[in-house]
């Protein structure tokens, strides 16, 4: 069904054939709007309109097993027609409902652009079975090929979009896709089985949270009214749930949506960085990955953030063509925003506009357009980094600790010019340059699965009211659903903190960061954690200093030695563990502490480890586990951070 609309600019009309949207796919698709863009500075002002535009709706396009994805085209108009000839192509392939696309589509065609939003196989309109990513590369050579061989096809082709549909552009790329031209995925996601939704072995529990919410929400289950009331039913009661994990198939309404049900108990099974996760596994083989053009977009509170990074390093190393790299103070999907949780990082980390950024490198990679990509920011180096941390630490209008920070330019990651820092962990509780000197010093303490650390910020997407995302005061609160009182979660007895003295300078922190622990269990297998907390000193305003979490990581005992197989622990015996913290760039200021926090969970962010050495997500016992930490001349645990010279 094709509907007309003629605009000299964006245009107000909707399309009559578009079902309306509820208030959680609005939601959700401003969210999508918003997050797939970035920052640029004032001074990039978007092209003006050129055409109005024509929209038609709900187009099958076959895939080679027969099932047809819903598909819109929005198209360049003059006096209410299609403008004749051949127009390069915008393309986005979402889960999240491909109506939510409809102001991006009438931007980029009244911009000289053919748009093309596609639902995923098994989403909103499209026809087949959901499968997490898994189908994306091949329907997505598919469209393309579709698109190829129609008569207003221009050649070249860009996809745009964040987190999961960030994800279906790596997928075409690694499909190498013939029409495809240039990608710029935001907040992607990549790299499944090593920092992400299975991290160093630990199951993210976002992504619980995340089949939890769209099982019912534009799945095929969710079109008879009497399942989808009890799908929402579920979604709306889930944090009740949680106590009662593992997920075991069949026990809870989320049978009705099997495909969501099977890959969730899988994913949550499933420990190992093996073929389960090769879909999209850029590391693996980044050779696979088609040689174009390449914008990744990310923030140091992202929860791909350090997918990202890893992403950018590798295809670097691989393509010939260039690679862009963008990092910014955000969360997941929040780089219109300079401010989350409890924290402010000033005006300029926000987006200055929602779209010209993409219309520039469209216009460069796809119309050939000379402008500023290669010659002014963000475009003039390949590397844009928000280095936090050099606000004045008061307490903004809004009542938000003014963190602060500012752009700066660079031409790689990790910096060549960065000095990796070793502070070590020593038994009074310092962190310190220095060594430890004796012998057979260390810290022990009792991790019980039942009552885990929770989690106070951070690395989040797909929160929700089970996680908050990003910036947050190390100390409880109501918007902690499992930690509302205000207590320090460094005053919790499993809790092991390490800190510096008062810092005598400003040191700047910029990179990829691990922990390097030497530890031993009473149990077969546990979970290793750590956080890097920029420790605030008292201030009139902030009487009780402030303790920022900056980043944190974890490591699962049985994935020690390796992601692609387990091995359990022996009792007692001490290893050498590694965890790998998401990259960051920080200045911690002078007369503040940099800090290590220590300990064996993590929750919800992570699944809690039961001690028993059982299956993944198949335990039916827990045991409180005696975890000891050795910091002394031979085991010297430490972390090592990326330092920046002044």
């Amino acid at each position: 069904m094709t509907r007309v609309y003629q605009t000299s600019g964006l245009g107000t009309g909707r399309s009559t054939s578009q079902a309306s949207l509820s208030p959680m796919k609005t939601r959700l698709a401003a969210l999508v709007l918003l997050a797939a863009v970035c920052f640029f500075p004032a001074a990039l002002l978007a092209r003006d309109a050129e055409f109005g535009f024509v929209a038609q709706t709900n187009v099958s396009v076959a895939m080679r097993d027969g099932v047809k994805l819903a598909t819109d085209l929005y198209f360049p108009a003059r006096d209410g027609a299609a403008v004749p000839g051949r127009f390069p192509v915008i393309l986005t392939r979402t889960p999240y409902n491909k109506n939510g696309s409809a102001s991006l589509g009438r931007y980029y065609a009244a911009r000289g652009y053919i748009f093309v939003a596609q639902d995923t196989r098994g989403r909103y309109a499209s026809e087949g079975v959901w499968h997490w990513l898994t189908d994306d590369g091949r329907d997505g050579w598919d469209c393309a090929d579709w698109i190829g061989r129609q008569p207003w096809f221009g050649g070249k082709m860009g996809m745009l979009g964040t987190s999961y549909v960030g994800g279906t552009q790596h997928a075409m790329a690694l499909e190498k896709v013939p029409q495809l031209t240039t990608v710029i995925p935001v907040d992607a996601a990549a790299n499944m089985g090593r920092q992400s939704v299975r991290n160093a072995g630990a199951f993210e529990l976002r992504f619980w949270n995340w089949i939890m919410l769209n099982a019912g929400n534009g799945s095929r289950a969710g079109r008879d009214p009497g399942t989808l009331a009890v799908l929402k039913e579920l979604a709306a009661s889930r944090l009740a749930y949680l106590p009662h994990l593992p997920l075991r198939k069949g026990t809870t309404p989320l049978r009705l949506a099997p495909e969501y049900e099977e890959w969730l108990v899988e994913a949550m099974n499933h420990g190992a960085d093996d073929a389960f996760w090769a879909q999209n596994n850029i590391l693996a083989d980044p050779t696979r990955y088609k040689d174009m053009p390449v914008y990744l977009v990310g923030g140091w509170y992202d929860s791909w953030a350090g997918n990202t990074t890893a992403t950018y390093a590798a295809l670097t190393r691989t393509l010939k063509s260039p690679v862009y790299l963008i990092m910014g103070p955000w969360i997941h999907g929040g780089q219109s925003g300079s401010s989350h949780g409890q924290v402010s990082f000033g005006a300029d980390a926000a987006i200055k506009d929602a779209l010209a950024w993409r219309l520039e490198w469209f216009d460069h990679w796809l119309q050939g357009r000379d402008n500023s990509v290669g010659r002014a920011a963000p475009f003039a180096t390949r590397v844009r980094i928000f280095v936090m941390g050099t606000g004045d630490g008061r307490r903004n209008e809004k009542g938000l600790l003014n963190h602060g920070g500012s752009w700066r330019e660079e031409r790689e990651w990790p910096l060549a010019r960065t000095r990796a820092t070793p502070y070590y962990f020593h038994g009074d509780g310092r962190l310190t340059p220095e060594k430890p000197g004796g012998r057979n010093e260390s810290t022990s303490y009792q991790f019980d699965p039942k009552n885990p650390v929770p989690t106070l910020g951070g690395n989040i997407s797909s929160g929700n009211d089970l996680l908050q995302a990003g910036a947050w005061d190390q100390r409880g609160g109501e918007k902690f659903w499992n930690w509302k009182d205000p207590v320090p979660v460094a005053a919790r007895n499993d809790v092991v903190v390490f800190q510096s003295a008062p810092l005598a300078q400003d040191t700047e922190v910029t990179g990829e960061i691990e922990v390097k622990l030497w530890a031993s269990s009473s149990a077969l297998d546990t979970d290793f954690t750590a956080k890097l907390v920029d420790v605030y000193p008292p201030s009139e305003d902030y009487p009780n200093g402030f303790e920022l979490a900056i980043g944190d990581g974890i490591i699962r005992a049985r994935f020690r030695e390796t992601l692609a197989k387990e091995k359990l622990l022996e009792p007692g015996k001490i290893y050498p563990f590694t965890i790998k913290l998401y990259p960051t760039s920080n200045v911690f200021k002078k007369g503040h502490r940099i800090r290590v926090d220590i300990s064996s969970s993590n929750f919800p962010r992570f699944d809690v480890n039961p001690n028993t050495g059982e299956p993944l997500n198949r335990h039916r016992r827990s045991v409180i586990a005696t975890n000891t930490l050795h910091h002394d001349r031979d085991h010297p645990s430490q972390i090592v951070l990326p330092v920046i010279p002044r």
